[in-house]
Parts: structure tokens; sequence; C-alpha cells
């Protein structure tokens, strides 16, 4: 029996209307939560690497671990990217996770298997500002501004930006070679923002090729309140 319960999609609205538009300095966080083992991921892994390309969206694929152990293990997965998921699930409400799950900005989530209903996500939910992060290879910066109703997690994610296909040899994608597009490599806290303007070092890559990007993210609600790609 499959330990992740496959839902149906599952929209939270996101409150009061979006005043600012996401854009290249403010771009719309989309998280996808997969695994190579399941047999429902695939066209939400290609729905996401669909919009990848949008300078306005930030795409990051993550692998979670627990498909692992029903015949193929995942080659990108990692415990603290399951653990992200399960926290999405304490904010969300909800008792179980699931693949594929699509997260937009951490406001709202659904199986995301299509790329329309991901660009109405975006569009539905965007972020009512936020501070300005500006990045650079080894810092980032967050201006002053009005904290989500309590402090922030400052988080760095490191991804990979290329389309790599993988050969999947056993498993429910048993013989099937499947395209993996912005794969999280690196994911790290780097400090918590509480308002005033805050500077944040950033580790050395340890692995070459990846881009970088920044969440910073309420810790009592999942809200992404602000994002940065380099």
């Amino acid at each position: 029996m499959r330990k992740p319960l496959l839902a149906l999609a599952a929209l939270f609205a996101a409150g009061t209307a979006p005043v600012h538009a996401a854009s290249p300095q403010q771009p719309a966080v989309v998280e996808l939560f997969t695994s190579q083992g399941c047999s429902s991921c695939p066209p939400a892994n290609a729905a996401v690497t669909a919009i990848a390309d949008r300078p306005d969206v930030l795409a990051l694929s993550f692998g979670v671990t627990y498909w692992d152990q029903l015949g193929w293990t995942d080659t990108f997965a990692h415990a603290a990217f399951t653990n992200r998921q399960h926290r999405y699930a304490s904010w969300f409400k909800r008792d179980q996770v699931y693949t594929p799950q699509v997260v937009v900005n951490g406001r709202v989530h659904s199986v995301g298997n299509r790329k329309a209903l991901l660009e109405q996500l975006i569009a539905r939910n965007e972020r009512k500002g936020g501070p300005l992060v500006r990045l650079t290879r080894d810092a980032v910066t967050v201006a002053a501004g009005a904290t989500p109703g309590g402090d922030a997690e400052v988080w760095m994610v490191r991804y990979d930006p290329r389309t790599i296909p993988v050969p999947i040899r056993r498993g429910e994608n048993g013989g099937r070679t499947l395209p993996h597009r912005n794969v999280v490599r690196e994911l790290v806290k780097v400090g918590t923002w509480s308002g005033p303007e805050g500077r944040y070092a950033l580790p050395g890559p340890t692995r070459a090729g990846l881009r970088t990007a920044i969440l910073v993210q309420s810790a009592q609600t999942g809200a992404i309140v602000a994002a940065a790609k380099g």
C-alpha cells in the first residue's frame, strides 16, 4: 500500500486581493515536491518545467524520500526536503503529505499537474509586497519592512538550472527516462528577519553549476513574503 496520499487538487484561498504582481525582482515561488518513484509525478514535473523560464517565476523541484522504499531510490531526494514538505502540511493543517504537490508562494497547494492550473495559482496568489532582497555571490541583504506577523526565516536554496534526464530502472516509473528541471541540491537557513534591514552571509556552494535563490518565509504560516533568484 502506498505511503503517500495522492490527493485531488486542494486549493486554499489566499485571502485579500493581491497588490503587487510578480516580477523578476520579486518572483512568484513555485515549489514542487516530487519523487522519481511516483507514477503520478511526471505530469507535474512537466508543468513546472513549462513555466520555469518565466523571469517572474522561481520554480524549484524538491525530491522527497518517502517513496524510496518502494523499489527505486530517488537520486535527488533528501530528508531536508521531506521535512520541508511536512512543515507545509502543518501550516496547511493537513495530516499527510502527498506527491506530486505544488506550493505557490507558500500560500496554496495543488497537485499542479497542468501548466494552466499553475498559471492560475500564480495569478490568484500574488504576494502583497514584501522587502527588497539583494543577492550577491556571498551574501544576501533583506531591506527593512513590515514583518508578516512575526519573525521570518531566511532560506538559501541552490538548484541546478539544467534539464536532467534520469533513467528509472525500477518502481512505478521503471523503464522510463524522466526529465528534471531546477532540481534543488542545497537548502540552508541562513538567518531570521524581524523587520530591520539584515545582511546574511551565504555558505559557499558544494558543487559547480548551481544557481542561488533566497526565500524569506513566515515562520508562523509558511507564507513567502519575499524572494530573489540569482
